[in-house]
């Protein structure tokens, strides 16, 4: 089959590789139909290289059509479509009952003391191979894939995968009072489906923050206030609290992560991991060069007194000290981590309907052929031509 594979910082390539066959009974085989690049792909596109190995697939956003099953499956058949989510959740432990899916205890890494495994994340979270290929492998068959209707076109389901939980999750923590304020920091896929939710869900004011001419346009069209940061990288709190009758607001969602702009000494350390051994560099990544916690400073100096730190971008070392007296003093609520896909399907599974409330028809920017993946990563780690999100069709 064909498939996404790193071969090196910013160095894709689609190359063909042996199909995924059936390891354990409950295993399904997912013939691909559609595949999303994540904004946490560009991780590993960028910094994460002492983390992966040459030829590992990618991708952990398909969707697609039951090929195959395993002697022990009864919940899907051969036919069935369905979508995958990014964790590789078993349904049934502990964590998994208690909705915390990206948790779950039977696929935990331990070696590396991190949650559940992922599909095409890095041997972090498991080295499992990824969704951005022809075929996949899913295993759980009986509680991982979610099964969606046929007949509409999949990117009104494709989004449960991972940007649809995500920022669903980031709404929940968030918890903004009825009619109350919230500020959503980045507007990539995570942040602009955040704003959608949050606005959805009756938050009374939205404003969303960024950079990117294309990106605060389309928050904006939804129905948020917009704050350039090119203008207002100095004042941010400043303006925001200036929105909010000088308290700031209710709650703040990090959507940005460790891909924040700033902490050059950060940026540098990053850059330096190419010029390693594997082995040195791991440890630099994980404890200098992962985190710039630009935008978790700037949503906890923005958000208002008592009020809620939603985090739902990614980060990863444990170099920067979190600002804690401040912390203390304004009695801030600070609630993140990956999503529990699996927690939120029941929710939001009865909004994909032909009303299409969330306006997840048409959310893509780009939509190209499988083969043409090393230009979508390209073309969507330097946020050219409007990118906001790419899909991918085997």
């Amino acid at each position: 089959m064909r498939a996404v594979t790193w071969h090196g910082r910013r160095d894709v390539r689609v190359d063909t590789v042996p199909d995924p066959k059936i390891e354990e009974p409950t295993d399904v085989i997912v013939r691909v139909t559609t595949t999303g690049i994540c904004g946490s792909d560009l991780h590993l596109y960028e910094v994460m290289g002492p983390f992966i190995d040459p030829g590992d697939i990618l991708g952990h956003e398909p969707m697609g059509i039951v090929e195959e099953t395993g002697p022990e499956v009864t919940a899907v058949r051969p036919g069935d479509r369905v979508v995958v989510p990014f964790n590789v959740s078993c349904g049934t432990c502990f964590m998994c009952e208690r909705g915390l899916h990206s948790q779950c205890e039977t696929t935990q890494v331990h070696e590396r003391g991190t949650g559940a495994a992922l599909f095409g994340y890095t041997k972090l979270y498991g080295q499992v191979p990824g969704g951005q290929a022809q075929y996949l492998r899913v295993p759980f068959g009986n509680t991982l894939p979610v099964k969606v209707p046929e007949g509409p076109p999949d990117e009104r389901y494709v989004y449960l995968s991972d940007v649809l939980p995500t920022a669903w999750q980031a709404v929940e923590y968030a918890a903004v009072p009825p009619g109350g304020s919230v500020a959503v920091l980045g507007l990539g896929p995570i942040g602009d489906m955040a704003v959608r939710i949050a606005l959805h869900r009756g938050a009374g004011r939205v404003i969303g923050v960024d950079l990117v001419p294309e990106r605060l346009a389309r928050a904006a069209e939804r129905g948020a206030e917009t704050v350039d940061l090119n203008a207002h990288d100095k004042d941010l709190a400043e303006v925001v609290r200036g929105m909010t009758d000088g308290r700031g607001p209710d709650a703040v969602i990090d959507a940005v992560g460790m891909e924040a702009h700033g902490a050059p000494a950060a940026k540098f350390a990053q850059q330096l991991t190419g010029l390693m051994p594997s082995a040195v560099a791991r440890k630099l990544m994980e404890r200098a060069g992962v985190d710039r916690l630009h935008a978790l400073y700037a949503a906890i100096d923005i958000v208002r007194r008592g009020g809620t730190v939603s985090l739902s971008g990614v980060y990863g070392g444990a170099a920067d000290p979190l600002p804690m007296l401040t912390m203390f003093d304004k009695q801030i609520q600070l609630r993140m981590g990956q999503a529990n896909v699996h927690r939120w399907v029941d929710d939001i599974l009865p909004l994909l309907t032909d009303a299409d409330p969330l306006g997840v028809e048409g959310f893509a920017t780009h939509t190209m052929a499988l083969e043409d993946a090393p230009h979508g990563y390209e073309t969507f780690q330097a946020k050219r031509d409007g990118t906001v999100k790419v899909l991918l069709t085997p």
